[in-house]
């Protein structure tokens, strides 16, 4: 199993939003670093060009999704309040608003709620969406994390292979790292999921005021559950979730997922918090995880092996990471047939 310490100075980056309906349903495959034009169109019987493949999908069916364009005319650079889509097979509806799309099972529904662990409440706090960016993620540094800018330039190093296809930005938080693959002009589309809805309204101000994304109609914003992703089977090339595998309830729900829609040779980042070293030898540390679980809903990772025996039990092989202090970044790649 490959391993290595980070080191070296970080060096800059960034990146940004847009939605259009008829654009959501199609994307373009680029074949080089090219700038990535996106069909647009209002109308919801459009043809889509051969060259463009759908891939959102119902996360009730994963059937795939049809446009229901309640206005005539939808703006090319952000989403129409009211536009809807439709699974072709169950009929689930599903709306947009100003800001993003909300792609979870839950969607729409007025009356059902129902409770969530801490470590997924926690982010939905629209005080703790708002500092996310303004200092909180900051002060991951002190756990061994190299620094955004750092750490998509190591990202990009697993991504190298996939180039030029799509990728979704799992629990995108505030959109640091989505602004900086769509910057970066790497992939053809960036969708940027999250549960938060204040995260959402969060990355879509950030996008807004990024001057240096020539276009930002290449960014998608939506709501979803990574447990339900609203992504066709094998119909992604990358998956990334940056500092975010120890807030999920279930990383096995979510990797087996993140492992269904990506394509034959797709390759999925992270990063975490791993607790090894002289995490060891605090006694009952393994009893001591589960309380904590029990009460957040977050995970504590005690080894890189327990890393890798997660990938592999999720169809998913390759296992590489990088370490430094607390901090792991990880990469496994779904097998070619």
């Amino acid at each position: 199993m490959p391993r290595t310490i980070v080191s070296g100075r970080l060096s800059p980056a960034a990146l940004p939003i847009g939605l259009s309906v008829s654009r959501l349903l199609s994307v373009k495959y680029a074949a080089q670093r090219l700038p990535v034009s996106v069909l647009i169109s209002a109308r919801v019987d459009y043809v889509v060009e051969k060259e463009k493949k759908k891939i959102l999908a119902c996360p009730i069916c994963y059937n795939s999704l049809a446009a229901l364009i309640s206005q005539p005319h939808e703006s090319a650079e952000y989403p129409a309040s009211g536009t809807h889509l439709q699974c072709k097979y169950c009929k689930k509806s599903y709306s947009a608003n100003e800001t993003h799309l909300d792609l979870t099972v839950a969607s729409g529904t007025k009356q059902y709620t129902e409770p969530l662990p801490l470590s997924i409440e926690l982010y939905r706090n629209p005080l703790v969406s708002f500092l996310y960016e303004r200092g909180w993620r900051q002060n991951f540094m002190w756990g061994g994390f190299p620094g955004p800018e750092k750490e998509f330039e190591m990202a990009s190093e697993y991504l190298k292979h996939v180039l030029g296809g799509n990728i979704i930005d799992a629990s995108c938080g505030s959109g640091l790292f989505s602004r900086l693959f769509a910057k970066s002009e790497h992939f053809a589309m960036v969708y940027a999921l999250d549960y938060s809805e204040n995260m959402l309204r969060q990355c879509y101000e950030f996008l807004k005021q990024e001057a240096n994304l020539i276009d930002k109609k290449i960014v998608v914003l939506a709501r979803a559950d990574i447990a339900r992703l609203p992504f066709l089977s094998g119909s992604v090339d990358a998956v990334h979730a940056g500092a975010a595998l120890h807030c999920w309830p279930s990383p096995s729900s979510a990797v087996a997922e993140i492992s269904r829609v990506l394509r034959p040779g797709g390759v999925f980042v992270a990063t975490t918090f791993i607790y090894d070293g002289l995490f060891r030898f605090v006694p009952f540390l393994k009893e001591l995880r589960q309380e904590i679980m029990r009460y957040s809903g977050s995970h504590m990772f005690l080894s890189e092996r327990e890393l890798e025996d997660l990938c592999k039990s999720c169809g998913l092989v390759g296992f590489t990471c990088v370490r430094n202090g607390l901090f792991i970044m990880l990469s496994a790649t779904k097998p070619t047939r």
